[in-house]
């Protein structure tokens, strides 16, 4: 498999992590990046090393940041299923697909955003309460059973 081939038209490839963050932080500033992708570096003191530092320790943050720079700031398209399951950096983005200008962006929509998802994440925990009742593993319906007297 020819990696050059691969990766080419991937915005990430060849690219350090500082010069994304760079790029990133150059046109939205920390307080959008924070809004976006709720990452403490990004609010707490933050500054271009720092916040590398910390990203390069933690894959979850990197691949959220690097989400970020491909859909918001190169404003690709959303990546295919399959493609979806890679880190960023080893998606292969379609030769048809060129990368854009940036998202426009705002603290205003961040709030939106974190609104629906808190709504999202509610109602996926209710669906896992609401099957855990319906299907008890203990025989009991009653959680606290075993600890009644």
């Amino acid at each position: 498999m020819n990696t050059d081939i691969d990766y080419k038209n991937n915005p990430l490839h060849g690219v350090s992590l500082k010069q994304v963050l760079t790029e990133i932080v150059d046109y939205y500033g920390f307080e959008i990046l924070y809004a976006y992708l709720n990452i403490n570096c990004f609010n707490t003191n933050p500054s271009i090393d720092s916040s590398v530092k910390f990203l390069k320790k933690t894959d979850w943050a990197r691949e959220k940041v690097e989400a970020f720079y491909l859909y918001q700031f190169k404003n690709l398209p959303r990546a295919s299923a399959e493609q979806f399951e890679l880190p960023p950096r080893d998606r292969i983005v379609p030769q048809d697909q060129k990368p854009g200008q940036p998202a426009e962006l705002s603290l205003e929509d961040a709030e939106r955003l974190r609104e629906k998802r808190a709504r999202k994440a509610a109602q996926h925990d209710q669906g896992k309460r609401a099957s855990s009742r319906s299907s008890p593993s203990s025989g009991s319906s009653d959680p606290w059973a075993k600890w009644k007297k």
